[in-house]
């Protein structure tokens, strides 16, 4: 009996291989990233590589272990919820508000250790964020809210309808 559910289980899990989700992985020419609209150094856009593109942005790169189910349903699942949340790639397409808003929670989230989140750091080590780089992205962010405030009427800055975040 023992054998027989073993088999079974074999079974599902080498047919589970090929249910497969779809990639992030964009060929488009990105037009709507934050880095199209802001100034951004080399050290802060190496920090955001290296920390934060995998899941906000439209191009995740993909370790091995991804391509066996169903961790990769998983992180397929924590892509497209990280995406939901905030896309780095499609962040000038968001309305004003939203954009200043999604800067403000970065920097809470980044400052108080919730970015990147402890499921992907503990793979990818080079992700953890030291205090240094913690600050030169939180600055960064706070750098595009204050244009942000000095370029748009105070009233564009808020968003009335908390739905949409």
């Amino acid at each position: 009996m023992k054998k027989k559910i073993l088999f079974v289980l074999i079974i599902i899990f080498v047919a589970i291989q090929f249910i497969r989700p779809a990639k992030n992985i964009s060929t488009a020419v990105n037009t709507t990233g934050i880095t199209k609209q802001y100034t951004i150094s080399d050290t802060v856009e190496a920090i955001l590589q290296k920390a934060c593109y995998d899941c906000h942005s439209n191009n995740t790169v993909y370790p091995w272990y991804a391509q066996v189910q169903p961790v990769g349903w998983w992180m397929n699942g924590h892509i497209n919820d990280a995406k939901d949340n905030l896309n780095f790639s499609e962040f000038s397409s968001y309305p004003v508000a939203r954009q200043y808003r999604k800067l403000e929670d970065a920097i809470k989230e980044v400052k108080d250790g919730g970015m990147p989140i402890f499921s992907y750091t503990i793979i990818h080590t080079n992700a953890r964020l030291s205090e240094v780089e913690k600050k030169e992205v939180c600055q960064w962010f706070a750098d595009i809210r204050r244009s942000m405030q000095s370029k748009y009427p105070p009233d564009s800055l808020i968003n009335r309808d908390r739905k949409e975040f």
